[in-house]
């Protein structure tokens, strides 16, 4: 595939889609504290006809504050991170996530037990994020795979059964293997990393003209240039200070009346 000469570019999307996820799962909850509904039962329920509702629901509910704090964080920072760095993907991999990691979910889950949260999602984007960048081999998306692993390397342990009753590691599971599915199937360009060319790796170098060239002997050895010779500043006003003024003041005098008597004044103005 043809490499892209800018792959990576800022966008308002960048920040807008994320926004909207958080939001979103946000006014949710907000409705059913508000209203005092009952959110949870259009979950997944596994191996229900019913529960397969919740493979498109379930990742706006959350059971507590707690539970949709947890996951409104990395729920943002993924998302930006995969519309910057994989920006062609991002739907689907967001769309088709949710679906497949919902369906997973809905076949290997707990019976009588539903299963809610974005946790499904958030695992799909780790995955696909830290398995795409390595495939590729590219620094910069190398660099993010390892940023992943040193911010949520510990979810890992989430996608096994035991770990924690509380969650669905089920759900992990399925949003894991869903990532990695989608890092293999999606292509992107060959990144080449782009290296620096020195003056003296163009063809058209001529070693002879080139001013640190000629600072080497022909034996290869360093030669340090003369020093500069040395240049005296003078100070004009050092050598030649102004003169001291040599005006005389100026006298003015004037007379006038009060009261018809004369009074002599005399001024000086220098």
């Amino acid at each position: 595939m043809k490499q892209d000469n800018e792959p990576f570019k800022f966008s308002p999307s960048v920040i807008l889609w994320p926004l909207a996820a958080v939001l979103a799962i946000w006014i949710c909850y907000w409705v059913e504290i508000k209203y005092h509904l009952y959110l949870t039962q259009y979950g997944i329920l596994p191996l229900t006809f019913v529960g397969l509702r919740g493979i498109v629901l379930s990742p706006f509910l959350h059971g507590s504050l707690e539970h949709i704090y947890n996951n409104s964080i990395p729920l943002f920072l993924l998302i930006a991170a995969l519309r910057y760095f994989y920006r062609r993907y991002t739907l689907q991999v967001i769309m088709y996530g949710v679906l497949i990691s919902g369906f997973i979910t809905w076949l290997i889950g707990r019976g009588g037990s539903y299963h809610i949260g974005a946790s499904g999602l958030i695992y799909v984007l780790v995955s696909f994020i830290f398995f795409k960048g390595i495939q590729t081999g590219y620094y910069r998306l190398v660099a993010l795979s390892l940023t992943i692993v040193l911010l949520y390397g510990s979810m890992l342990w989430y996608v096994f059964p035991g770990v924690d009753e509380q969650v669905s590691w089920e759900g992990h599971l399925g949003g894991f293997l869903a990532g990695f599915l989608f890092s293999k199937a999606y292509d992107t360009p060959e990144y080449k990393n782009r290296h620096i060319v020195y003056d003296w790796q163009k063809p058209d170098f001529d070693p002879k003209s080139d001013p640190f060239m000629k600072r080497f002997d022909e034996n290869g050895n360093f030669v340090n240039p003369p020093k500069p010779e040395d240049i005296e500043v003078v100070d004009a006003e050092i050598l030649s200070p102004p003169k001291p003024s040599t005006t005389l003041p100026v006298q003015v005098v004037y007379v006038y009346k009060v009261d018809g008597n004369h009074h002599d004044k005399e001024a000086t103005f220098e």
